[in-house]
């Protein structure tokens, strides 16, 4: 399980180090930061696909994304009394981004290319990297490094830098090194992190994918477009829990039940509501409906991933529908770690009520503004987790 996330100079997030629990909650404001918190994960999941420079040129390059604020804000500034104004950087331009868990620690350390050197002037460079061993980084817990164009080892004798390897500056080291017996440490970190799961904005449209019947495969992990909705409830009632799939079901939509028809390999589901005389297809089914049963297929997946990120689920929900989705996302908080971006206040309590009932370990934030960067409400220096950032 996750422990700690850190974040340094992305957009509104000029140093954010977050304690993580079971199950987490991210609230705040519009404009608070969350999104940015959302997106910062994403990028770390990139990373271990070797897309979070692609990733963040999309977004218009690093220049685009870094914390747009003076590296340093001084008391007075803070009380009023100065302007806000640049100072002289002390450090070099850098987005840095890390984890820690309970046996893991990754770090990732992204600049600016040197100008003139390529035409790719949007993508950043990887400077520095670190995979290390418990909560806390220490030079002494290093499983692999990445300084200067080199990722060192440790190596089978345990002895460190005993193997040495050059890197291009736009590769990671979690993509490269895939031979469990140069790296194995890095190759089940690099696993883990694939696993993570990220939901935000399923379409529920006319033309939304999830509405139509499509071929089927057996699906234990439902798309991020949802188009493969009716084969993964499917998927869960011959291999999952079909006990908890109705409840769900029955939670929400009292007296009803998902069916899924299939003819010649083609999947389409249906909801059969009590005093109807034909169940209704997924073409027929309201936007907060369906969507209520897209959030049932991806988090009562039969394939467990480490982590699920749920960006805003409450989006296009009736206020009924809340307390049944957060019941949902607690039972999913059992057996994974979560984490829910969102600033649906009944959502939140019914949440955090849920969580109570159920002895779930929550940890829920409120995110905040200072000054142009977000912060979380109510924490101090000496409340932050323990984090330290690898040098360049």
């Amino acid at each position: 399980m996750l422990r700690t996330l850190a974040i340094e100079n992305y957009r509104s997030l000029r140093h954010l180090v977050l304690p993580l629990r079971q199950l987490n909650l991210v609230t705040g404001a519009n404009g608070s930061g969350k999104s940015s918190l959302y997106r910062a994960l994403r990028l770390l999941a990139d990373a271990a696909r070797n897309g979070a420079v692609t990733a963040l040129a999309r977004e218009g390059g690093l220049q685009s994304t870094l914390w747009a604020g003076p590296a340093v804000i001084g008391r007075g500034v803070r009380e009023g009394r100065y302007p806000v104004q640049g100072t002289v950087r002390t450090e070099p331009v850098g987005l840095r981004l890390g984890f820690a868990g309970d046996d893991f620690g990754y770090s990732l350390d992204l600049g600016l290319p040197q100008p003139g050197r390529t035409a790719f002037a949007l993508d950043p460079e990887i400077k520095g990297e670190a995979v290390w061993r418990g909560p806390v980084y220490k030079q002494s817990g290093l499983f692999a490094e990445r300084s200067n164009g080199a990722v060192l080892l440790r190596g089978a004798s345990g002895a460190w830098g005993e193997d040495t390897f050059r890197i291009r500056p736009y590769d990671s080291l979690l993509s490269e090194f895939t031979d469990p017996r140069v790296a194995p440490e890095v190759m089940v970190l690099r696993e883990r992190i694939r696993s993570w799961r990220f939901y935000d904005h399923f379409r529920t449209d006319a033309e939304a994918p999830a509405r139509q019947a499509r071929l089927g495969t057996r699906t234990p992990v439902l798309s991020q477009d949802g188009a493969d909705l009716a084969a993964a409830v499917q998927t869960i009632t011959e291999i999952g829990d079909t006990d908890v799939l109705d409840l769900a079901i029955e939670d929400a939509f009292p007296g009803s039940q998902v069916t899924v028809e299939h003819s010649d390999g083609r999947f389409e589901l249906s909801l059969r509501q009590h005093g109807l005389l034909r169940p209704l297809r997924a073409a027929e089914l309201s936007d907060g409906t369906l969507r209520y049963l897209l959030w049932v297929a991806a988090l009562l997946s039969p394939r467990i991933p480490e982590l699920f990120v749920l960006n805003e689920p409450e989006t296009s929900l009736h206020p009924d529908l809340l307390p049944s989705l957060a019941r949902l996302i607690v039972t999913a908080a059992k057996n994974t770690q979560v984490v829910v971006v969102s600033h649906a206040r009944p959502l939140i309590a019914a949440i955090e009520a849920g969580a109570e009932e159920t002895g779930t370990d929550l940890g829920a934030v409120r995110l905040v503004k200072d000054l142009g960067e977000t912060t979380i409400e109510g924490q101090g220096r000496l409340d932050q987790p323990s984090w330290h950032w690898p040098k360049r």
